[in-house]
């Protein structure tokens, strides 16, 4: 080393540019390859190049950051209208399916997001939560039962997903596929048509309780 590199100033480290939206979405994608469990303020630094430290200027620790994650893929649901009171069922089972594919695509959603308040929800969760009481209250429920009714569907939705979210996670665990385990029959195609029957059945039952109110 010369003289001149000796005496020259030491170039700090570049150190990334943060903002809470670059932070959601890197532990959207820790979330989503590891799991909950694996999520931490100082794992999350590490895979971003940051020290821990440096999130918490914005954000103020987990259980914010879990939050905001589970409001970001909330962005992704797509809960359809109803013109008429006749449509309600369709648009409904609609939205319970495509809660259904989300949570999948994120398999930690199912686990935290029973745990989330009405205080705590987000603009795209809120959104989607509103279209879905909408929905109800065309379909003819009044307001107090149409938020009890909307519980019920997102409550058979989290249930169901949350343990075909853990057998899939243990497939991918054995290193074997669903036809390897499951030969003779689409196994997507089960587990959907699975799905739909407990959906319907408890559509059913809220168009029975419709139906004598």
């Amino acid at each position: 080393m010369s003289a001149d590199e000796r005496t020259r100033p030491r170039r700090e480290e570049r150190r990334p540019v943060l903002s809470r939206a670059l932070i959601v979405a890197a532990a959207v994608r820790l979330l989503d390859a590891e799991g909950i469990e694996e999520l931490s303020m100082r794992k999350l630094g590490t895979g971003m190049g940051a020290a821990a430290t440096s999130l918490y200027r914005h954000v103020t620790g987990k259980d914010e950051l879990i939050e905001l994650v589970l409001d970001e893929v909330s962005g992704e649901l797509e809960v359809p209208g109803a013109a008429s009171a006749g449509e309600w069922r369709d648009a409904v089972s609609r939205g319970g399916h495509d809660l259904r594919a989300m949570a999948l695509r994120h398999p930690w959603v199912a686990s935290v997001i029973a745990g989330v308040g009405p205080a705590r929800l987000g603009p795209n969760l809120t959104r989607a939560t509103d279209r879905m009481l909408a929905l109800l209250r065309t379909g003819g429920f009044p307001a107090d039962e149409a938020e009890l009714a909307m519980r019920a569907v997102v409550s058979y939705v989290v249930g169901a997903t949350t343990g075909e979210a853990a057998h899939l996670s243990r497939l991918a665990r054995s290193g074997r596929s669903e036809h390897e385990w499951r030969e003779g029959r689409d196994p997507q195609k089960a587990r959907e048509e699975n799905f739909d029957y407990g959906l319907q059945r408890v559509l059913d039952g809220l168009e029975t309780r419709l139906s004598r109110a």
